[in-house]
């Protein structure tokens, strides 16, 4: 099990990140931030923005009747990035999501996904 700042720490070495944050979306509040987007990537708006977005996709999740899936991860491609956002599935981390920005260009998407989903697999809150 890894703390939060380990596993922010490791989520930075990613190839390709940008930045990454720990969110609320109760609440939409970042708990923990990583990363240097500098003007290129506020984390705080961004962590606020995508609680919106899983906000939203969970209540299409409800109306559709799919209780018996969760979401595993949310990918929003942009023409230079990639931004992923995956819920927490852990006892202690309901009603939190990790938020990974990352360069197209230096990235790779499937071993970007599988990382973090390892990450928020061993993340204790």
């Amino acid at each position: 099990m890894s703390s939060l700042d380990s596993a922010l720490k490791e989520a930075m070495t990613i190839d390709g990140a940008i930045g990454v944050a720990l969110v609320d979306y109760g609440s939409g509040m970042a708990l923990g931030t990583l990363g240097d987007g500098g003007a290129e990537l506020d984390l705080n708006v961004a962590a606020a923005g995508n609680t919106d977005l899983v906000r939203a996709k969970m209540r299409t999740m409800e109306m559709l009747g799919l209780h018996d899936n969760e979401i595993e991860d949310i990918l929003i491609s942009l023409t230079s990035q990639y931004h992923l956002v995956r819920p927490l599935t852990t006892a202690t981390g309901r009603g939190l999501f990790l938020y990974l920005a990352l360069s197209r260009s230096r990235s790779n998407l499937a071993m970007a996904r599988h990382q973090l989903r390892r990450i928020e697999s061993g993340l204790e809150i």
